[in-house]
């Protein structure tokens, strides 16, 4: 049985439930301490489709500089991830937090702990300085979330590596998201996006 269902047996009710703390942790320090418990939150939503969770090359995206966890006892039940870098956008460069690896165990949907997770790691992002925008590209489907947590959605053109070390391109209109950090939403700059390495 999941710790859900041992609750509910228990009469524990959703109310009584108490929320999973959530922690900060360098990527070297994640995977030495949470190896597993985040390897079981991956694979049991996406093994199937993705194959084993690799925390070095997480489906064949850019690995996190930074993880931020929602553990619920020995349990992770919720994650986030981001890497610094400085990408291309027109003209300009820009020192961006590239977030990726959202994913909320299905007993915790629904709780606002994806919000919790988001919130934080913004404020890892303000803590680390040098980063003006959060970027993340998504599924159509999970753009309302992003927007509901104040991420913004942009139209522009990306280049990327892929997963087989290809440079590929994609036109405007995927689901594109940037969340102002160390500037406003304003200090975007017009032109394409050169991700300058794998996406996140």
């Amino acid at each position: 049985l999941s710790s859900y269902a041992l609750r509910v047996l228990l009469g524990q009710t959703e109310q009584q439930r108490h929320e999973p703390r959530l922690m900060t942790v360098q990527h070297e320090s994640a995977v030495a301490r949470w190896l597993g418990p985040l390897r079981e939150l991956f694979d049991s939503e996406y093994l199937q489709s993705e194959g084993p969770w690799d925390p070095d090359l997480p489906y064949g995206y850019a690995p996190h500089d930074l993880h931020v966890l929602a553990v619920d006892g020995d349990r992770v039940v919720g994650h986030v991830g981001w890497t610094r870098r400085r990408i291309t956008v027109g003209a300009s460069s820009i020192g961006v937090a590239g977030v990726g690896g959202m994913l909320v165990a299905p007993e915790w949907r629904g709780t606002g702990l994806g919000s919790r997770l988001l919130g934080a790691a913004r404020r890892s992002m303000l803590d680390a300085g040098g980063i003006a925008f959060g970027y993340l590209g998504c599924r159509e489907e999970v753009v309302g979330f992003y927007t509901a947590c104040r991420w913004h959605r942009i139209s522009v053109s990306e280049t990327w590596v892929d997963r087989t070390g290809v440079l590929r391109s994609a036109p405007p209109g995927g689901p594109i998201l940037i969340l102002p950090v160390g500037a406003t939403l304003s200090d975007w700059p017009a032109g394409a996006v050169d991700l300058r390495g794998r996406a996140w």
